[in-house]
């Protein structure tokens, strides 16, 4: 009997944690569908402005159950605030004696231990529990940018620095600075790169924490296994590190292996001479670890597949085109990135769809009728749009190929040859786009595929072989591989002054997932862009000209746009259960933002004029002329006589505070 009832009661106890699984999981899906909706995205407007801060707006985290926002301001103080009364908890004088840029929560602490980073080159931790500091780290030669910690490890946290230096930190180890006998130095950048290596972020992957991404002052972005590295010594002084910094001769303990590391680039930026400095000035996993969102500093943002690679490699010249060429100058160049695997396109011309549905067909129509008009940033949108209801149809993809080489933003020739390939494999008949692709190739100044591509598309279609247009480009290409001919001994500065190992990853860097743009990143190195939606279904970013966007990340076009600085947002960090979003920027204000009442009020805030704006920025980060002289002087710390040191914003009428923000510089 005893045995029967065990067993009965065994079998009870599972099904009751079964059922228990199961209404977690439908309340999880509930949670989702009410954290961020459609509709409650096409409602955000302006809740609430908090005031307590004296300078620029850094850094905001939540703790982790979202009842407290932390705000980090050039003031050298950490706020700690009550959300829902907007009312401050709790003001701690960080005694840092630069800007802070970075604020954290230990985890696993109740909210009462606080990491900070700043322009003093410092990192102190505070317990704020019994109002005292219990480590003051002096390990930075250079500004500490950012602090990374992770759920699951409440003892570690990682930080970054203007000095290219990684560094991991463990509470529960005794703390000595430059001490000879404590290896916690995971990566030194300097020790692979040529010029001033900086360190502008980092982010630790939520579901696999061995995973560590680094964003640095260049367009790469790179994702270090832990477990791999052996931590080594910290450089005893800022010029042994700059001693280093010049040869980039590799690590001196070979404490990194070459397989722990994989970079990340967009395919148009890789190995690219250009006038921009680029940089990474955020970075973040999506909360399955999978994904990593990159804003990058001068260009656009971009989502790359951390595990994916396969659909991501940098695309190249079909196969075929290489086979059916005779130039056995050419074969050893037809990949785009040399050394890098091709992605294989299978042959999905059996799944291509010719006969659109009506919606398609009409947002077809739509966008054709936009291109026409000159309109192309709408008519992309249209596309986009179109693509997420009918993803096989060679003819959205060849349609907005032609588009992008219009366009003609930053990154959408390259955009263009990813479509025009796309197109290829679901319609390998499509003339427009073989031409397309060798001009594609031609513009990103890869002449000798371009030549293959072009000699492909002249012998499979004979009848343009007289076409005034494809005459044209074949001599420019011809042209442009005898200068290159003359110009094969020059080295560019990039392929000089850098590790093999920094080489090598260079080469096997993974291209884009997808691409958004419309935001403008050039005045501020501290600019975030993160997830927004419990499955990440938003991706949002501030921009220069004061506003913050929304995108749809299934369409990749803007959902909305809303004012949320007279002058720069630079973060926004989303409450992590609720629709309740966190912004700030140069203004001293926080603000908040949730889904308005329908009553049929304006929203004052919101940015109707997408593609204007959009177009108004791309215009903006291409200029050399960004700063009007007051936001120049504003930037560096200086504020004109009698100016308000305050936000000039509609509701804020005080003119009394004259003293200047001690703003970071761009």
């Amino acid at each position: 009997m005893e045995i029967v009832t065990k067993k009965r009661y065994d079998y009870r106890a599972i099904d009751l944690l079964y059922q228990r699984q199961i209404q977690e999981s439908i309340s999880r899906h509930i949670d989702r569908k009410l954290k961020v909706t459609p509709n409650f995205i096409s409602r955000l407007g302006l809740e609430a402005k908090l005031d307590g801060h004296d300078g620029c707006v850094n850094c905001l985290e939540w703790n982790e159950s979202g009842t407290i926002l932390a705000s980090a301001s050039d003031d050298m103080h950490v706020i700690l605030w009550d959300p829902f009364r907007y009312e401050k908890k709790l003001t701690l004088h960080t005694k840092h004696g630069g800007n802070i840029f970075t604020v954290k929560f230990m985890p696993k602490s109740n909210d009462s231990i606080l990491v900070t980073g700043a322009g003093d080159f410092k990192i102190r931790v505070h317990d704020i529990a019994i109002s005292d500091t219990l480590l003051v780290c002096n390990c930075h030669f250079g500004r500490v940018k950012r602090v990374a910690t992770v759920p699951n490890l409440p003892f570690l946290f990682w930080s970054a620095a203007e000095d290219g230096l990684i560094i991991q930190h463990d509470l529960r180890q005794p703390h000595s600075c430059k001490s000879g006998d404590q290896r916690r130095l995971l990566v030194n950048l300097s020790n692979h790169m040529n010029g001033i290596v900086e360190a502008k972020c980092i982010s630790i992957n939520p579901r696999r924490p061995e995973l560590v991404a680094v964003g640095a002052n260049d367009a790469y972005v790179r994702m270090y296994d832990r477990r791999m590295i052996k931590p080594s010594h910290i450089p005893i002084s800022a010029a042994s590190n700059n001693l280093s910094l010049a040869l980039g001769k590799g690590d001196p303990d070979n404490n990194i292996p070459l397989g722990c590391a994989q970079y990340f680039v967009a395919g148009h930026l890789k190995c690219r001479d250009n006038r921009k400095r680029f940089s990474t000035t955020y970075l973040t996993f999506n909360d399955d670890g999978t994904e990593l969102l990159v804003n990058m500093g001068e260009e656009q943002i971009y989502l790359f597949d951390i595990n994916n690679h396969g659909n991501s490699k940098n695309f190249v010249v079909p196969v075929e085109f290489i086979t059916n060429s005779g130039d056995q100058d050419c074969k050893d160049s037809y990949v785009i990135d040399s050394n890098n695997s091709s992605i294989v396109l299978e042959d999905l011309s059996a799944l291509n769809i010719t006969q659109l549905t009506p919606e398609v067909e009409e947002l077809r129509q739509q966008a054709n009728q936009a291109f026409d008009e000159y309109r192309y940033a709408h008519a992309i949108t249209l596309y986009n749009k179109a693509i997420s209801l009918c993803p096989n149809a060679a003819v959205l993809y060849g349609n907005r190929a032609g588009t992008y080489m219009k366009r003609l933003w930053d990154g959408d020739c390259y955009a263009a040859l990813r479509d025009c390939r796309i197109t290829l494999a679901l319609d390998p008949e499509h003339v427009k786009a073989h031409y397309r692709l060798a001009k594609c190739l031609f513009d990103l100044k890869k002449v000798n595929e371009a030549y293959i591509v072009m000699k492909n598309f002249r012998e499979k279609f004979p009848e343009y072989i007289n076409n005034s247009a494809c005459n044209k480009l074949k001599s420019s290409i011809k042209e442009e591989i005898r200068i290159n001919k003359q110009l094969a001994t020059t080295k560019k500065a990039y392929e000089t002054n850098i590790s093999e190992h920094e080489k090598e990853w260079r080469q096997k860097a993974i291209d884009y997932k997808i691409r958004l743009c419309g935001h403008c990143n050039n005045n501020t190195d501290i600019k975030e862009a993160n997830f927004f939606g419990d499955n990440g279904q938003y991706i949002i970013a501030g921009s220069d000209e004061g506003s913050f966007f929304i995108w749809d990340r299934s369409t990749t076009n803007i959902a909305r746009i809303l004012k949320g600085d007279p002058r720069i947002v630079n973060c926004l960090q989303p409450h992590p259960s609720i629709c309740l979003l966190a912004t700030s920027g140069i203004d001293p204000f926080i603000k908040l933002w949730s889904p308005m009442p329908e009553d049929g009020r304006v929203n004052a805030w919101e940015i109707k004029n997408q593609h204007e704006a959009a177009t108004a920025n791309y215009i903006r980060m291409n200029t050399d002329e960004r700063f009007d002289l007051d936001l120049m002087l504003f930037n560096m710390g200086y504020r004109l006589r009698g100016q308000n040191s305050r936000s000039t914003h509609e509701d804020n009428q005080d003119s009394s505070n004259t003293q200047p923000l001690n703003c970071r510089p761009s």
